[in-house]
């Protein structure tokens, strides 16, 4: 029995099939992967053999939709034609070796489908994000969409995978038939429960007929829509001893739709293991293996849930992005070394609901792995004797300090302040944002087994310069607010300060009546963290919308956050004027007048800092400058930055 986690690395059986441990990587609507006819290829392969080789117990390809009106986004797997099992095959063949049980989820959008062929149940759009109303499915359709979720489960099989799981849950088509609020019909497949759940019982015996009783088919469903006239948890716990009945091998029990109260994938602003308690309940009513899911990242909270009893198996989709090696470490007992996801969904959920590819803020190799050991020559022999001075230990230069030192360099990091993190660390210290500094951790714990130098309180001079000599230096100073040209600004009474200052705990304006000026991500988390300490809180916004740098995912629950204190949000605004102890603007045609004001916390534009690289002139020294010192935007760019600077620096 391992000696870390004994409970999470136990084997466990999911129909006739063995699971090498408890950890299932979910399916992923990643956006990459595939050829314009949507077969699979090399780039989607590596990706699966560094997860496969990191200790999955068992993983599952997203998106494989069935039918071509069911393809969520472009640039997903398609199951529909034979032709996709031979390079289905060749991906199977690739992570084999590796011991990860291997399998495929099979999906319909429905009226959740990124095109306008939408179908559904009912000819009623999407609650959210998914514009365009579907076409209503006729009888004799539907057949034919069972028929392609049977279709598609046989290639599969022909492929080699070692099992299915038909995705029932999160609002496309199975669980939009499941559904009241999105199946209005009055046919055999609408109104009562019974009806509703046809079209679920009809795949599986579909599946059942065309690839044999013995292979493992699991369900993902939800245990609540979390959304009104939904599917909800007295549907799941009526529906898991039918579906347990038929011998399915497992439930995967999940949680919302398009638009639902509580996203299907939660932001840091929500608890972790957030839709445990679904699962355990699902569990006491049925003895087949159910999994968890939801915001499980750390591997004292999957032993927990599998030593008390409330799931048999765990699923993790963003943590595997985030550290393909999360299993490997978690059994080592290396629990720092693990790179944790930190809920930001900017590269996972953002950039693919932009119809990107997707990625991940903390980990720039995602996508990336089947270009590992082709980017870099080696300088020569030098190459790992090259000395680098990386300046600033945000997250950019901390990034670039590990990844230099892992490809030889000799690496020393020099920071002005005596913390570490730069703003990132001050941006953790806001209400429901302590995850941000989980990277941070991570790096340090990185350049600590690394044996990197690192010496705060210690600004850059010649004289450091001189007493070094490096032969690069990485320069990653970051950027810090800029005060606006407004009129009256410079003259009024009220106190000025960043929002860096409020949020880094650098002044306490407990109580105060306090002008944001500023509605981005910045803006909006300074408000948060200000009303948090009492604060009456009025924030100007001159752009069109409130913080759109962030995932949709954060802000949706950051802007629900703010509609429970006392902060008043003002965008658009023109026409801005500063007076002694207030402002005047412009807002939809109306002009505001906010008086009684204490402060003004500038949130607005930010300058990079990148003075430090005049001190460089007349030496031969080759710099890069990244991250915010470069230009100022958000995480995902300066740790992507961080890491391939070194790629250029072993170039040469």
């Amino acid at each position: 029995m391992p000696a870390h986690y004994p409970n999470l690395f136990r084997p466990l059986k999911l129909g006739n099939m063995e699971v090498r441990n408890r950890l299932l990587m979910s399916a992923m609507s990643i956006n990459f992967g595939v050829d314009e006819k949507g077969m699979v290829n090399e780039q989607l392969t590596a990706y699966f053999v560094a997860r496969a080789k990191g200790g999955a117990g068992a993983m599952l390809v997203g998106g494989g939709a069935v039918h071509p009106t069911g393809l969520e986004l472009p640039h997903l797997p398609t199951l529909w034609d034979d032709d996709c099992i031979g390079p289905l095959e060749k991906m199977v063949k690739a992570v084999k070796p590796f011991d990860s049980r291997f399998g495929v989820q099979l999906m319909h959008g429905g009226r959740q489908s990124y095109h306008d062929r939408k179908v559904a149940p009912s000819a009623i759009p999407a609650p959210a994000v998914v514009k365009g109303v579907p076409r209503e499915l006729t009888a004799d359709e539907i057949l034919e969409m069972v028929a392609a979720f049977g279709n598609a489960a046989r290639r599969c099989r022909e492929a080699g995978f070692d099992f299915i799981e038909i995705h029932a849950a999160h609002g496309y088509l199975i669980n939009q038939f499941l559904s009241p609020n999105a199946n209005h019909r009055k046919d055999q497949y609408g109104g009562a429960f019974e009806n509703r759940i046809r079209f679920l019982l009809q795949i599986i015996a579909d599946i059942r007929s065309k690839c044999g009783e013995d292979f493992p088919l699991g369900i993902r469903i939800n245990g609540e829509d979390y959304i009104s006239g939904g599917w909800t948890m007295k549907d799941t716990l009526r529906l898991a001893p039918i579906l347990e009945g038929l011998g399915v091998a497992y439930l995967h029990v999940s949680a919302g739709v398009y638009g639902s109260r509580q996203l299907t994938i939660p932001s840091m602003y929500v608890e972790q293991g957030c839709f445990v308690h679904l699962a355990e309940r699902v569990k006491e009513k049925v003895a087949l293996p159910v999994v968890a899911v939801g915001r499980i990242k750390t591997p004292e909270m999957a032993e927990q849930i599998i030593k008390e009893g409330k799931a048999d198996m765990v699923a993790m989709g963003r943590s595997f992005l985030a550290d393909p090696q999360w299993p490997r470490k978690a059994m080592a007992g290396r629990r720092k070394a693990i790179r944790h996801c930190i809920g930001c969904c900017l590269g996972c959920i953002h950039a693919v609901l932009a119809l990107e590819p997707g990625g991940c803020v903390v980990n720039p190799s995602v996508g990336r792995e089947y270009l590992a050991g082709s980017q870099t020559a080696a300088r020569g022999s030098e190459a790992t004797a090259l000395k680098v001075l990386v300046v600033g230990a945000g997250p950019a230069g901390l990034a670039a300090a590990r990844a230099a030192c892992l490809a030889g360099c000799e690496v020393t990091v020099l920071e002005k302040q005596r913390k570490v993190g730069g703003a990132l660390d001050d941006a953790a210290k806001a209400p429901g944002r302590k995850e941000l500094g989980d990277i941070i951790n991570f790096f340090l714990n990185e350049l600590d087994e690394l044996g990197v130098e690192l010496k705060l309180g210690r600004p850059v001079d010649a004289d450091f310069l001189d007493e070094l000599r490096p032969q690069a230096v990485v320069l990653a100073t970051g950027a810090l607010p800029e005060a606006p040209m407004i009129k009256g600004l410079a003259r009024t009474e009220m106190e000025l300060f960043t929002v860096n200052e409020v949020v880094g705990g650098k002044v306490d304006l407990s109580g105060r009546k306090i002008i944001v000026l500023g509605g981005g991500q910045a803006g909006l988390v300074g408000a948060d963290y200000l009303a948090g300490l009492g604060c009456t809180v009025a924030v100007l916004h001159r752009g069109e919308h409130f913080a759109e740098e962030m995932s949709s995912n954060d802000r949706y629950y950051l802007r629900e956050r703010l509609k429970q204190v006392d902060v008043s949000l003002f965008k658009k605004i023109r026409k801005l004027r500063f007076d002694t102890k207030g402002v005047s603007f412009k807002c939809n045609g109306t002009t505001v007048e906010l008086k009684g004001y204490d402060a003004v916390v500038i949130a607005e534009n930010m300058k990079s800092v990148r003075q430090a690289a005049n001190l460089l002139k007349g030496r031969q020294v080759e710099l890069h400058v990244i991250g915010d010192a470069r230009s100022p935007r958000h995480l995902m760019y300066a740790i992507e930055e961080g890491e391939q600077v070194a790629e250029m620096l072993v170039a040469g």
